[in-house]
């Protein structure tokens, strides 16, 4: 049974269709550039019923500027977003993992580096909610993983302002800014799913986000080795070190079926991948002359000066996802090192009893 809600709190526009909400929204650089589903009070409220939370609770605060994100706004930006209201409980388990002090969220969303949020989903409600583990995880196609993230994106911009050019001050940017999420896919891989290496008890769905910038793909098609075909994905971090940043931090490995299957026959778990480009990735100062950066060599330390690019094998987030065919993967980098750090949270929602009760959203 759904409760009374307070009232809500934000201001009510009395419009004749969704194209002119539409305009609207636009007009007060309310959205992301695409089109918004326009958030009326009755989807609003189906968002906020299926999270079990009031129009005034405080999901997070951005520590810096001490910003308080509320459910109500969270809701209205996921309605935007074109959000089922199944979707919400990962919405708000985002949002209180992006506001961990850990994460540096004002550092990474203002940044000229032009940092996203990767945001890696496990447990049941990856199933419940039909999200998308396979095929072009990256890319389009998947209503879930494509909304979520563009609903933590639209909260971002409404919410706290990371607006382009005014908090936002990315130099480029990447398409991650619209919504980068995916799912791992836990039931074509032997391994323990990301959640649960860091800390989520098995069964419990939960979330891992990270600060990053654009993943970097990757081919080893030649070999069935796994210390070689990991030594691709090793070179592709030692050009991230020379070519962008040296800072050590998390790195995310997002490994799919067909290279994934060589390493299990192998025998090699999660912790194996981890410890292997925990050696393999490092520089050393001479080799920024190689790509242009001869100055840096000059500085102290000297040209034998070696960097990691992880502190420790846990650094390294493996998430196994991708198509089952091409021997593909990728490395996505993180924004500046450990100045953030990811977080992972679980999430809170019982998706057999309260998915029914959902409201039908149309056009």
């Amino acid at each position: 049974m759904t409760l009374t809600q307070p009232p809500l709190r934000s201001a009510m526009y009395e419009l004749t269709d969704a194209s002119d909400a539409n305009e609207l929204y636009q007009q007060k650089g309310w959205t992301d550039g695409l089109p918004i589903v326009p958030p009326t009070e009755e989807r609003v409220r189906d968002c906020l019923d299926m999270a079990g939370l009031a129009p005034a609770d405080v999901i997070g605060v951005e520590t810096v500027r001490q910003r308080p994100i509320t459910a109500e706004k969270v809701a209205i930006n996921a309605v935007m977003a074109g959000c089922l209201p199944t979707y919400m409980p990962v919405i708000v388990a985002t949002l209180r993992a992006l506001c961990d002090e850990d994460f540096n969220l004002h550092g990474s969303t203002a940044s000229t580096g032009g940092s996203a949020q990767f945001i890696v989903v496990n447990g049941p409600v990856r199933t419940a909610i039909g999200m998308n583990a396979t095929h072009g995880v990256f890319g389009p196609g998947h209503r879930a993983n494509a909304t979520i993230g563009r609903a933590v994106r639209l909260v971002l911009i409404n919410v706290l302002g990371c607006v382009p050019g005014q908090l936002d001050r990315s130099t480029l940017g990447h398409a991650g800014k619209f919504s980068f999420c995916i799912a791992e896919d836990e039931e074509d891989s032997p391994w323990p799913g990301l959640a649960q290496e860091r800390g989520v008890p098995a069964g419990v769905s939960g979330i891992t986000v990270m600060a990053c910038e654009a993943p970097r793909q990757v081919m080893n098609e030649w070999t069935h080795d796994p210390e070689e075909i990991l030594e691709t994905f090793a070179a592709e971090i030692r050009h991230n070190m020379l070519t962008y940043s040296i800072w050590p931090g998390n790195y995310a490995l997002v490994l799919p079926k067909q290279l994934r299957e060589l390493i299990v026959a192998a025998g090699w778990q999660k912790k194996d991948i981890r410890e292997y480009i925990y050696r393999s990735a490092r520089i050393f100062r001479r080799d920024w002359a190689k790509v242009g950066k001869k100055n840096v060599v000059a500085r102290s330390g000297g040209p034998d000066q070696e960097f990691t690019a992880l502190r420790s094998p846990d650094d390294l987030l493996v998430v196994a996802a991708g198509g089952p065919a091409g021997g593909f993967g990728a490395i996505i980098p993180p924004w500046l090192g450990p100045r953030s750090h990811a977080v992972t949270r679980a999430i809170d929602g019982v998706w057999t009893v309260r998915r029914n009760t959902q409201s039908v959203i149309g056009n």
